[in-house]
């Protein structure tokens, strides 16, 4: 089977004090559009699909380290050992057909807790995180009836980012995903998930509070998926006081 799969993402963030610490709250609204081909049984077919994915919400806050500071002291602190909460949300908005077998939105409430650990050393930032992603049921899945379950899906990071300046840098990252099986009506699959990925990213800023990011990623090993190449570009305005 092959897929060419396309999309662009809409996305909106602020950040706020909370107890004395950093945190933000941030929405992204995806639209994806592409078309797959392959063979169903002894059947080729090929289909396309386009419309909006499921929302996702975030929510950040820092547990060490990582004060809240208006811009000027922000800008004047030194970057310290910071220790980190996020919990994602997705809702399940997006474009779905319990008579389709490949839809874009996935039909179900998905949670993802995660901590995460920053060491800042030079130039240098290292960072590793550690989170379980939680799913409820679809409970129709195609062709119609069908109650879809996942067990949790683990996951583990480490990324490694030089600033050549601030706006400028360039960092490089690992993902390890495990778990995740997959059961239709209480009976399980063959889709239990062990896979890396590797990827990096590049900042270039643009003008004052701007920046353009690339970023590309590729699979490295893969149980079941994940053995595809993903490329993006994003642009990042920050409202500054």
């Amino acid at each position: 089977m092959n897929a060419y799969i396309n999309g662009v993402s809409a996305a909106y963030g602020h950040s706020f004090p909370l107890f004395g610490r950093f945190a933000s709250a941030a929405v992204a609204v995806p639209y994806a559009f592409g078309s797959i081909n392959g063979n169903v049984g002894e059947d080729y077919t090929r289909i396309t699909r386009s419309g909006l994915g499921d929302l996702r919400a975030r929510f950040v806050v820092n547990l060490l380290g990582g004060p809240a500071l208006t811009m000027k002291e922000f800008r004047a602190q030194k970057p310290e050992t910071t220790l980190g909460f996020s919990l994602v949300v997705s809702a399940p908005t997006g474009q779905y057909s319990p008579e389709k077998l490949i839809n874009i939105g996935q039909n179900r409430w998905a949670f993802r807790p995660e901590f995460g650990l920053s060491y800042p050393t030079g130039p240098w930032t290292l960072e590793a995180s550690a989170g379980v992603w939680l799913f409820l049921d679809n409970k129709h899945t195609y062709p119609g009836e069908n109650v879809r379950s996942q067990a949790p899906l683990f996951t583990f990071q480490a990324h490694g980012g030089y600033t050549f300046r601030p706006g400028l840098w360039l960092a490089l990252d690992a993902t390890f995903y495990g778990g995740g099986l997959t059961s239709t009506n209480g009976v399980p699959g063959d889709t239990r998930l062990s896979n890396s990925r590797v990827g990096a990213t590049f900042s270039l800023p643009v003008a004052r509070g701007q920046s353009i990011k690339f970023l590309a990623a590729t699979g490295v090993s893969a149980r079941v998926g994940s053995r595809f190449d993903s490329y993006g570009i994003a642009y990042q305005f920050l409202w500054l006081d």
